[in-house]
């Protein structure tokens, strides 16, 4: 059985529609869990109302992403869960994602999967996977390098962010939970596809599964397009930075290959602080 795990936090209607459009799902072999940390806007009571069949479980508010997800996967564990995956609230997974990721789990049964993004509001698509080059310290992505009549099935790569992730339940049984302790927002995804990947485990995107996503919605997105030195600080070193500068440091030095880690470290380094600002001066 999969089990769905998905931290919530005063985003009602994005909740609402989420859970929608996993009713709207073709197959029904799923079950669905949401730990709410804390929300104050009537998410839990709305979850309670209108769908009674998710598994709410009801937080203090002080977990932030990866504990609250390490608190779904640990009760899914318990419940027998073969399968977690991890999924956002605001992503809407199309009718018959959970039955391409069936699909092909079925045929892979070991590997990690996950989806091919589209934006929800422009229909692009936005994300299909992308390769970590520890040498360069550079995401390479996929859609460059696929070519648009290629664009279907499975394509591996090296690290994968948890929006729509599968994940077999020996995994974590073999290299742990979500570093929570190190990485308790941001990173926390990164750093477990790393560590999978790194202990032999295949991951791939699914070309054929797929998820609206509101980009713009991410906290580290928000940070970066609100340019100011508040913002700038919180990018380098606050829970929602996209460039915090000690978890990368921490995710550096556990993860990348000894002959390589001091570069990467140091291009990392210098692209989280400098692209903020070369940015920044082009406004």
């Amino acid at each position: 059985m999969i089990y769905i795990i998905t931290p919530v936090f005063n985003r009602k209607n994005f909740t609402k529609n989420y859970l929608k459009a996993l009713e709207n799902q073709t197959v029904k072999e799923f079950k669905t869990i949401i730990v709410d940390d804390g929300s104050t806007d009537g998410t839990a009571y709305m979850i309670e109302e209108k769908f009674p069949e998710v598994i709410l479980l009801k937080e203090k508010g002080d977990l932030w992403w990866a504990e609250a997800t390490n608190l779904g996967i640990r009760y899914a564990m318990k419940c027998g869960a073969t399968y977690v995956m991890t999924l956002n609230d605001d992503t809407l997974p199309e009718p018959d994602y959970m039955k391409k990721m069936i699909y092909w789990s079925e045929k892979y049964p070991d590997a990690l999967l996950g989806a091919l993004a589209i934006d929800a509001n422009s229909q692009d698509v936005v994300y299909g996977g992308e390769i970590l080059n520890w040498k360069t310290a550079k995401f390479e992505s996929l859609l460059k390098a696929v070519q648009k009549e290629k664009q279907h099935g499975l394509h591996k790569v090296n690290t994968f962010p948890g929006r729509g992730l599968l994940i077999p339940v020996n995994v974590f049984k073999d290299i742990g939970l979500y570093d929570s302790k190190n990485f308790p927002q941001t990173i926390a995804d990164l750093d477990f596809t790393a560590r999978a990947d790194n202990a032999g485990y295949n991951i791939f995107c699914n070309y054929d599964a797929r998820i609206k996503i509101f980009p713009e919605e991410s906290g580290g997105v928000k940070l970066k397009n609100n340019k100011s030195l508040k913002n700038y600080y919180q990018h380098l070193f606050g829970k929602r930075g996209g460039g915090n500068l000690i978890w990368f440091t921490i995710f550096a030095f556990k993860n990348t290959p000894k002959k390589f880690i001091f570069q990467f470290w140091a291009i990392g380094i210098l692209r989280r602080i400098g692209g903020y600002l070369i940015e920044w001066s082009k406004k």
